[in-house]
């Protein structure tokens, strides 16, 4: 059975930190690429940041509006993503899920809530 369990979201204040995490299990964790999305009600879902499998690399991305505070990483030993976010803006609020994909598989996470509020 595929999971995706998203963790570490909460209420920050702006300029504050924060780290997400998603642990998989019920797949080869190290041949899926993984990335963050987010949703903001009302507004489309946006890519954050991916990072490719480590086969090919372990390659990150980032969106725009994130690059340079956020950093997406990897532990394949625990079959977790994580994404740092440092910095952080009341922009940033959303609820940010993980995503895994490999070939035609594709499987999402159930989300986390995080809030930047002073």
């Amino acid at each position: 059975q595929v999971q995706l369990v998203a963790s570490g979201g909460g209420l920050v204040q702006p300029g504050g930190s924060l780290r997400l995490s998603c642990a998989a299990s019920g797949f080869s964790f190290s041949m899926y690429d993984m990335s963050w999305y987010r949703r903001v009600p009302g507004k489309e879902r946006e890519l954050v940041a991916g990072i490719t499998s480590t086969s090919v690399g372990g390659r990150s991305n980032y969106a725009a509006s994130v690059k340079g505070r956020f950093t997406i990483s990897r532990d394949n030993a625990k079959n977790t993503v994580y994404l740092q976010m440092n910095s952080l803006k009341p922009e940033d609020t959303a609820v940010y899920f993980c995503h895994a994909e490999f070939a035609r598989a594709s499987y999402w996470g159930q989300g986390t809530q995080v809030t930047v509020s002073s």
